[in-house]
């Protein structure tokens, strides 16, 4: 069947020029608010050369404090916290993922509106951000998936903390690591969505050297790379990076085509777009779209499809 390609909305007809309208987290960051929501923020509070109020984004703590308080702010979740070493996702970018592709599901025929969305989080992280700011900002139900034993505890400890989470995400080990789809999506069950941000690099080398570069645009030096530089080995690389990881998404999605309605990955490299689009035209989907997508000057964006 032919493969399309369709901006997701009238202003995907080019590049994305700021965040999604409907992401609660556009201009600058309400210091006072957030402080007031959580108070432990104060102490992280630094003044940059403008004199504006801000986070000092090299200290780890700093950046945890934040999202801690964003949580609590917008999404009225309580009790956020992550292990030592993993990763902290910037939840305005995170926010707007799910902004897309809630427009990615308002334009799917056959659903029924009145039942909230089942979306399948792949790799959801010790973190657990897609499902709490899905859960609150749209009231999907969502099953997360994730393969280290560290980050299923603490995803778990999260929902128990807040009263009524366990009513709408579902988090399922992933025991064998080489796979996807195959052991978490039952016979029988169906999913509107699916969603995941990929590991990027293809080696540990490759992570920690990128890792060196962040730190030192921040701080104007790199001697604090393995303090700062939160993620472990599965979240951040595998053997052959983004692209290899994502084929092997579209190769085991042919299985469960039937099962879910749409398919999607954040794709990092702009470059991998191109082979993703041919390896989707060689297995016959019915359709994709790429998203473009823009936070701060940062450009990025998901690859979409279905059968």
């Amino acid at each position: 069947m032919p493969v399309s390609e369709q901006p997701s909305s009238p202003w995907q007809r080019h590049k994305a020029r700021g965040l999604h309208p409907e992401n609660p987290h556009h201009g600058r960051y309400d210091m006072a608010a957030l402080v007031s929501a959580a108070p432990e923020l104060e102490v992280c509070l630094t003044t940059n050369p403008r004199g504006e109020t801000t986070v000092d984004f090299s200290n780890p703590d700093a950046v945890v404090a934040l999202n801690k308080a964003l949580l609590i702010h917008h999404y009225g979740i309580q009790s956020w916290k992550l292990p030592d070493g993993y990763l902290c996702p910037p939840i305005p970018g995170r926010a707007d993922y799910l902004c897309y592709l809630h427009d990615l599901l308002a334009q799917s025929d056959g659903r029924n509106p009145d039942q909230p969305p089942g979306v399948l989080d792949i790799g959801t992280g010790a973190n657990l951000i897609y499902p709490l700011i899905g859960q609150r900002l749209y009231g999907w139900q969502f099953v997360a998936t994730e393969t280290d034993a560290v980050a299923v505890r603490n995803a778990h400890q999260i929902i128990a903390a807040n009263p009524g989470l366990a009513d709408s995400i579902e988090i399922r080990m992933q025991r064998h690591a080489e796979h996807i789809f195959q052991g978490m999506i039952a016979p029988g069950e169906y999913f509107d969505l699916t969603l995941c941000n990929p590991p990027f690099f293809a080696s540990e080398k490759e992570a920690h050297a990128q890792a060196k570069r962040k730190w030192r645009n921040l701080k104007g030096q790199g001697n604090s790379v393995k303090r700062n530089f939160g993620g472990q080995s599965h979240e951040l690389w595998c053997d052959g990076g983004e692209l290899a990881f994502v084929k092997r998404m579209l190769a085991e999605s042919l299985a469960y085509g039937g099962q879910v309605g749409w398919f999607s990955c954040l794709i990092s490299k702009e470059d991998n777009i191109a082979p993703l689009k041919r390896e989707l035209k060689r297995i016959s989907v019915r359709e994709v779209k790429v998203v473009a997508m823009a936070q701060g000057q940062k450009q990025s964006r998901f690859i979409a499809w279905r059968f």
